[in-house]
């Protein structure tokens, strides 16, 4: 029988020693992560993704937490949220663009919209329209029509982990967004 703490977030202290590279880098930070370590082989492929996901795709560190944050309103997932709130004011997104994302309505700056739009197309329709593939691509490319599927694909995965074992949100993100809510 499942038991509610069975998927606890994991210490890296609690680690197997097979993840033990991952334990100065961004898995040893993150509660979601840490759920991840209770499946060592499933964290240690997921980093390699997780670098061009996160990290190296043509969208941007602003494009992205848009997308993020869509995806994150489309799969009412708290933790992906407040996360990205935070990470989207570091990129630069101004607290009203944040609220119209995060509230699944119309996003006034048309960047935002465009990948707002997008991601709303991959959720609801499982496709992106031709009108968000031609949006997407004047700014980003199509290597970024691509990236944006594949970012809202990575975190709806985590969302699905996030979701099925209540993950806590992180003290560090929590105390941050209790200090200056959105």
């Amino acid at each position: 029988m499942y038991e509610q703490d069975d998927f606890d977030p994991l210490a890296p202290s609690q680690w197997p020693e097979q993840l033990s590279p991952l334990k100065s880098g961004f898995a040893a930070r993150l509660n979601v992560y840490h759920v991840m370590a209770h499946h060592p082989d499933l964290l240690k492929a997921w980093a390699g993704l997780r670098q061009h996901v996160v990290v190296d795709n043509v969208l941007g560190p602003e494009l992205s937490e848009v997308a993020i944050l869509r995806a994150a309103f489309h799969m009412n997932s708290a933790y992906e949220q407040a996360h990205h709130i935070v990470r989207a004011r570091a990129c630069g997104l101004d607290d009203r663009s944040i609220r119209e994302i995060v509230a699944g309505a119309t996003v006034s700056n048309p960047r935002y919209r465009a990948v707002a739009i997008a991601v709303d197309d991959l959720s609801t329709s499982r496709r992106l329209s031709g009108d968000s593939i031609a949006a997407v691509t004047r700014l980003a490319g199509k290597a970024g029509v691509l990236d944006l599927i594949a970012v809202v694909g990575f975190y709806t995965t985590l969302a699905f982990i996030l979701n099925s074992f209540d993950t806590p949100i992180d003290p560090d993100v929590a105390q941050e967004l209790l200090k200056a809510p959105l």
